[in-house]
């Protein structure tokens, strides 16, 4: 299993517009970021918060993240749309920067369970993980690079563990999100 660059996105939206956004995203944005070289993972609602959109993407290095949110972000598809993606959202800053798989779920997966967990030992994490987490699991690390494409802020000052699936509690606090897949 290759490691890349993830990015664990989470957007807070104006009421009522999570499925305008969704459409958009599926309709434009999926193939627009495709075509420029950026891997799409998993797209959800979060079951718990109506105004919630969470998504995933991955590029190999931290070098071609760069180049592809250039191309994307300054490409024809972004500018026709983007006034009404942004339109949609109140904060799109919550964005984990992380080293991993990356996720999609199976065709058919009906909710998915996400952790995002700030262990405070990480070698206590490791055994944690090596003892309840698979590699179905798709576990996921901080990347603690400098993000070369500011333009798009990312969360820093964190040394998170995120995790798709059901797992043992882990002794530290952590956030858990229930998903539903979008498509």
């Amino acid at each position: 299993m290759s490691l890349n660059i993830v990015e664990f996105r989470q957007y807070t939206l104006h009421p009522g517009t999570r499925e305008t956004l969704i459409e958009l995203f599926e309709r434009e944005f999926v193939t627009g970021q495709e075509a420029v070289g950026i891997t799409l993972g998993g797209r959800f609602r979060d079951l718990d918060d109506p105004d919630r959109f969470v998504w995933v993407r991955a590029f190999p290095d931290m070098a071609h993240r760069r180049r592809a949110l250039e191309a994307f972000y300054t490409g024809p598809v972004w500018r026709a749309h983007r006034d009404a993606a942004n339109a949609t959202m109140i904060d799109s800053d919550d964005v984990l920067l992380l080293r991993g798989p990356g996720f999609a779920p199976e065709r058919g997966t009906r909710e998915v369970a996400a952790t995002v967990c700030e262990p405070s030992d990480a070698a206590a994490f490791d055994e944690y993980a090596a003892r309840y987490l698979g590699p179905h699991h798709a576990l996921h690390r901080t990347e603690h690079a400098e993000n070369d494409y500011p333009a798009l802020p990312v969360r820093t000052g964190l040394d998170v563990r995120l995790w798709f699936g059901p797992a043992e509690p882990a002794p530290w606090p952590v956030r858990r999100l229930r998903l539903e897949p979008v498509g």
